[in-house]
């Protein structure tokens, strides 16, 4: 497996999964909230077999599983950061560029908040708006600091508190496929996109 510091995630959030009923807009959902597969089986490699609850950007509490069924490339962020994490957001908006245009659609992006306690859904929402993530192929996260530290570790991702309000951290990408199964990261800043590509055109069996 190539190490890359992006990672995609395959969340899919179903409104049945948890008796919630989402309110009629006219504005796209985000992966999270879309109609998914229901629930499976998961091997433990996989991202899905995190039990753990998480609230999104638009408050909706979903399981990671809701993106099963669609690549995910997946980064772990917080909004406050002030070096590092809005270079990894260009990287992840540099792959999503460099996909074909006739897959783009099936490909998801996942960040998710290792800051929890300041990354509130409002929070993400103007993280959101100002790097300028469409909201129908983007999900922002946020979960218990528990559940953080699981996924972190699945992931390989390294992170510690640096300051009041900073951490040190991985720089990390990751690509899933649709099982929640890691396939392909990326470590590093502002690294070419054509590998976390490939990886996700072999996931998609496109040539």
């Amino acid at each position: 497996m190539k190490t890359i510091s992006i990672i995609i995630l395959s969340i899919v959030c179903a409104p049945w999964a948890f008796g919630a009923t989402e309110p009629k807009s006219s504005a796209p959902s985000p992966p999270c909230c879309r109609e998914g597969l229901p629930p499976g089986k998961y091997s433990e490699k996989s991202l899905y077999s995190l039990n753990a609850l998480w609230t999104s950007d638009v408050g909706r509490e979903v399981k990671l599983e809701v993106l099963r069924g669609r690549p995910q490339v997946i980064a772990l962020f917080f909004t406050n950061c002030e070096h590092s994490c809005p270079l990894i957001v260009e990287d992840l908006k540099a792959i999503e560029k460099a996909l074909p245009i006739n897959v783009r659609d099936k490909v998801d992006f996942l960040l998710v908040s290792i800051d929890p306690e300041r990354d509130t859904p409002e929070a993400l929402r103007a993280f959101r708006a100002k790097h300028g993530l469409p909201t129908e192929r983007w999900t922002f996260l946020r979960g218990s600091t528990e559940a953080t530290r699981q996924l972190a570790g699945m992931v390989g991702f390294i992170y510690q508190p640096g300051s009041p309000t900073q951490y040190a951290h991985s720089l990390l990408i990751s690509v899933m496929d649709e099982s929640g199964v890691i396939v392909f990261q990326q470590v590093g800043l502002s690294r070419p996109p054509e590998d976390a590509v490939a990886s996700l055109l072999q996931t998609l069996k496109t040539p």
